[in-house]
């Protein structure tokens, strides 16, 4: 099968107007993130109650933006949602999250992984234990426990963000500067704790948990287990 091609420059920079966001999540209920769709300019139309003709052009305008790629078919185009679509629905699925969920927490499941020893060296910074006996109330053990998420959950993450937290502040050194943090309180399979966000970072895949316990000792964990880490909002 060819693929439609088009030579426009892309404009995925830019937030996608509301007609294409609406488009683009009509082609997600017929199934177009996880598979290709069998859809003619006309049924989508009918779908959008608009003309054949503006379907097409909304049509070419997702796929300019690489929001879906398009290919011949027998008698209709077969559609796909790209990666670029998903995450775009995927963020206005986090906006309405935030105006209509009344959850009080965030549910991560990970993996326990090793870290570069980094974790002990910042929590050893006396300005940081500070901070962390303060804001958070308890003296925190020396070192993080390193929890590995799945791809797709760093959007929970982006979440966490929206709601704020609790700021740990940047503060200097003869040597160096260290950045501020946010945390949220957690749980780790059900020990007390906090998760540590670099304020900076917005798509690690990797949670940071720091606990008055020795987390892997506590539980018992080694690498490769899986662990459950409940995040309160504020």
């Amino acid at each position: 099968m060819k693929r439609l091609e088009n030579k426009q420059p892309n404009g995925n920079t830019k937030p996608l107007k509301p007609y294409l966001l609406q488009t683009l999540k009509e082609l997600a209920l017929l199934g177009g993130v996880h598979n290709k769709i069998e859809l003619s300019s006309y049924e989508l139309a009918q779908r959008l109650q608009t003309s054949q003709q503006t379907a097409s052009r909304y049509l070419l305008e997702l796929d300019i933006q690489e929001m879906i790629r398009r290919e011949l078919g027998v008698k209709k185009q077969l559609i796909h949602i790209t990666s670029t679509g998903a995450d775009a629905l995927e963020n206005e699925y986090l906006s309405f999250k935030q105006i209509f969920d009344l959850s009080t927490k965030v549910i991560f499941k990970g993996m326990v992984i090793s870290g570069m020893g980094e974790g002990k060296y910042y929590t050893e910074q006396k300005e940081y234990a500070d901070q962390f006996e303060k804001r958070l109330r308890f003296v925190a053990y020396p070192g993080t426990l390193n929890v590995e998420i799945e791809y797709l959950e760093r959007n929970k993450i982006r979440l966490l963000r929206s709601y704020g937290g609790i700021e740990i502040d940047e503060f200097q050194t003869e040597n160096r500067t260290f950045g501020s943090v946010v945390c949220f309180k957690a749980t780790i399979n059900g020990k007390k704790g906090a998760i540590v966000l670099p304020k900076r970072s917005h798509y690690a895949t990797v949670l940071e948990c720091i606990s008055p316990f020795n987390l892997r000792q506590t539980l018992r964990l080694h690498d490769g287990d899986t662990v459950e880490v409940i995040v309160y909002l504020q």
